[in-house]
């Protein structure tokens, strides 16, 4: 059987001016890659100048081609003009895709699926009503979650409940984010949670402990919604009775400097806390076989692939009790600690609990449990049953 010609439309994605924007999307890509024929049309934002109004780039070096398409920022340099002509840009941009897909098969796709609403979904929704061409909808996004949905504006939400009951399936990466969906009336009758893939054979546990392992955070410098400066108080207050802690953080993002200023005004630059920038994953593996545990004290959260690759890694972790997050830490703290998000009290005595040396997690459990649903293999084997099922190929799941 010939594995079925699939077009991925991701609203975010691996690209020139940021490698990491969107891997979590592009893991997904290559875990669908063996059971299908893949081919990706990703267009954005230039974030620096162009020599043309627009620039394609072609890649075929993942083992299946791949159009990003960049377009320039200020159009024609009048700001009231600009926001639709980007809008209207992106349509064309993916359009070409598009062509350079159905030239590179010499057939149309069999299905789009789109990542990430809502310009992309309205694409598909289109090229669904003009070429007959089925779609399927994965959505991350923690826009959907109750701490952000009043940004939702009315006509946005009212096009979003159209693409998602116009889709063959909506797919979520958490049931959290599922559920929150239903909530405001974006409802698919075929709906499935597949979970996020994470890469089992760079994150793995430690061959040797470390006696002098520190704490570690691993994500977006975004305060409203990951909480740096909570562990930042909570480090400060630690450091009382443990004189030697230390917290490192990998990652980058807008919240940057404020996070390093406050770091400062609680006198944490000691060494207390170590700001180690953007890191390429092999790096934040690395990490993750010297700490001691991971740290997450987020206000919302969907299903963040960190705290994956610590199970993959055998690291525990301490975490807050928010969107898709329990899906991934039990209740019986054998994978780490869950506590309510904000409660700085419950943190400490979480960390405190944590970093006994009494206290002992099951290292190839976490490990076991994570190769079995989030691996590459897994997940891929998951995506390839629904686009069967959704193309007609296998019998449908009962």
């Amino acid at each position: 059987m010939t594995n079925p010609r699939v077009l991925m439309l991701p609203k975010w994605y691996p690209h020139r001016y940021d490698d990491q924007e969107g891997d979590f999307v592009a893991r997904h890509v290559a875990a669908i890659a063996p059971h299908a024929q893949v081919a990706v049309v990703f267009a954005t934002v230039a974030r620096g100048p162009l020599p043309t109004l627009i620039v394609c780039e072609a890649d075929h070096s993942t083992g299946f081609p791949t159009w990003r398409y960049y377009y320039r920022a200020r159009p024609i340099g009048f700001a009231p003009l600009d926001k639709p002509l980007k809008l209207l840009l992106y349509y064309w941009c993916a359009g070409q895709g598009y062509r350079q897909a159905l030239r590179h098969w010499g057939a149309p796709p069999q299905l789009t699926h789109v990542h990430v609403l809502l310009r992309t979904g309205l694409l598909a929704w289109w090229w669904r009503l003009r070429y007959g061409i089925p779609y399927l909808l994965t959505e991350h996004w923690t826009l959907y979650l109750p701490a952000r949905a009043r940004q939702l504006s009315w006509v946005r939400r009212w096009l979003t409940r159209r693409v998602v009951a116009g889709t063959a399936a909506l797919h979520t990466v958490s049931d959290n984010l599922r559920q929150a969906m239903r909530t405001l009336g974006m409802y698919n009758q075929q709906t499935v949670v597949i979970p996020n893939v994470v890469d089992t054979a760079l994150f793995h546990p430690a061959t040797a402990v470390d006696p002098n392992r520190s704490l570690l955070h691993v994500a977006a410098f975004n305060e409203a919604a990951k909480n740096l400066t909570g562990i930042l108080r909570v480090v400060q207050r630690l450091r009382l009775e443990r004189p030697t802690l230390t917290l490192r953080i990998a990652g980058y993002g807008p919240d940057e400097a404020a996070v390093r200023q406050a770091a400062a005004k609680l006198g944490l630059l000691d060494g207390a806390v170590q700001f180690l920038g953007k890191l390429p994953p092999a790096a934040v593996a690395q990490e993750m076989r010297q700490a001691a545990a991971l740290v997450l004290f987020s206000n919302y959260e969907n299903l963040p692939c960190v705290l994956v690759e610590a199970q993959a890694s055998g690291l525990p972790a301490v975490a807050t009790r928010v969107g898709g997050v329990p899906e991934l830490l039990p209740p019986d703290g054998r994978y780490g600690r869950l506590l309510p998000p904000g409660d700085e009290d419950a943190l400490t005595e979480a960390l405190r609990a944590i970093l006994q040396p009494t206290t002992a997690f099951d290292t190839d459990s976490m490990r076991a449990h994570a190769v079995a649903r989030f691996s590459y293999m897994a997940v891929g084997q998951q995506f390839a049953d629904l686009y069967n099922e959704l193309l007609g190929l296998t019998p449908p799941t009962p």
